[in-house]
């Protein structure tokens, strides 16, 4: 006889137990802001790690990790505004409010593209050799982050009824999907998928360093935006909370550039064997 696994109990049910991780008095720790910082600690120390296996200076890394900070995290927050300027038009006061949610990914990829650039021009190194170091961390820390999601109970998918679905309060549900109580966990979903991407960048690394065969400068860049957002894609197109331009979800879009711009750049690298333009090369 064949279980019917639908048919569980609900052992993986998800319920989040709230935003909030500590308050003492007056001071509050969210598990969002909790989640990011983690996340920017972790990635810092393995970019370092990388950096020392690559005999690149550890130190170039924790420099550059401030200007991505910089770089990211208001552009991330003034990428989602932007997209969702109609809501907070409404209530400007909560633009700032970045520890209640709402920022996106790839804002915070375009601050830290930009960023990275400008560091790597002022340090006359590569870019690209730069960005190898950081793309697994980035995509570990997102799969660190992507937990703040399911902690303020947002970034979740159509109505389902799966063992593994996640409960909404009924405060954060979308008005036309009121009465459903369980949705699909696209944060559980999402942060799965950046594992197994951190898990294929590290091999990739690892491999490299032992010479089966040597990486090409920028690879695992390259491999990490095709990679992520291939994922994305798909993802984004079970969440009921996507920012829109019209009719068009803006993620899949901006996933797709991503998969083309990955895949043209490996096959400049690996078909036409060349190599990628580098701000250390002007």
């Amino acid at each position: 006889m064949i279980p019917d696994f639908f048919a569980l109990p609900l052992a993986f049910q998800f319920t989040s137990p709230g935003p909030i991780l500590v308050k003492i008095g007056p001071l509050v720790i969210r598990w969002y802001g909790f989640l990011i910082a983690s996340a920017v600690l972790i990635g810092v120390s393995l970019s370092q790690y990388l950096a020392k296996r690559r005999d690149v200076n550890p130190d170039l890394l924790s420099d550059l990790s401030i200007w991505l900070v910089l770089g990211a995290i208001p552009t991330a927050r003034l990428y989602y505004v932007l997209f969702e300027w109609s809501e907070y038009a409404q209530h400007p006061e909560r633009i700032i409010a970045i520890w209640q949610g709402g920022i996106a990914i790839h804002g915070a990829i375009i601050g830290g593209v930009i960023a990275a650039l400008i560091f790597a021009k002022l340090k006359r190194v590569s870019f690209w050799q730069l960005a190898d170091l950081v793309a697994p961390s980035l995509i570990l820390g997102q799969a660190i982050g992507r937990w703040g999601n399911f902690f303020n109970s947002e970034a979740f998918g159509d109505p389902t009824n799966l063992p593994w679905k996640l409960y909404i309060p009924p405060e954060r549900r979308p008005p036309e999907l009121a009465e459903f109580k369980y949705f699909h966990p696209t944060f559980l979903y999402e942060s799965l998928w950046d594992l197994a991407v951190f898990a294929l960048l590290i091999t990739l690394f690892f491999r490299s360093l032992s010479g089966k065969p040597p990486l090409k400068i920028g690879t695992l860049s390259l491999v990490y935006l095709a990679g992520y957002s291939l994922g994305r894609l798909w993802i984004e197109g079970l969440r009921t909370d996507s920012l829109m331009f019209g009719p068009l979800r803006i993620a899949q879009i901006v996933s797709l550039l991503g998969i083309i711009f990955g895949l043209a750049g490996l096959a400049w690298l690996y078909i036409a064997k060349r190599r990628l333009p580098d701000v250390s090369d002007q």
